[in-house]
């Protein structure tokens, strides 16, 4: 979070998508939710970085699952959305919706210079 304390729009998207996929929020998980939700393709890099950053601003945390077969015997990492994470998304929220009131968007320019 930067100094107003708002997350930056993929931060944003990546919480949300953990939250969505509540137990079972894992790295592919969380990709094809956020593929899914935002209509894009989302790469893996970008949700591993942002999940590290996240982690580090303690807005997130890893927990191991259970070994699988078909993981070759290797634990899934698992991630939960901490009480700091919560406050963050609040925080942007509000923050967000209170730069959007009285805004009304001008009509797209069909050709495309606006």
């Amino acid at each position: 979070m930067g100094k107003t304390g708002v997350l930056g729009s993929f931060e944003e998207m990546v919480l949300l998508a953990v939250l969505h996929q509540g137990d079972h929020a894992y790295g592919v998980s969380i990709r094809r939710e956020l593929s899914r939700r935002s209509e894009s393709d989302v790469s893996m890099g970008a949700v591993y970085t942002t999940l590290d950053r996240l982690e580090e601003k303690g807005f997130v945390r890893q927990r191991r699952g259970e070994p699988t077969e078909s993981r070759r015997g290797r634990p899934r990492q698992y991630y939960d959305v901490l009480p700091t994470g919560i406050a963050a998304l609040d925080v942007t929220r509000r923050i967000r919706s209170t730069m959007w009131e009285g805004v009304e968007l001008p009509a797209a320019d069909p050709g495309g210079t606006r």
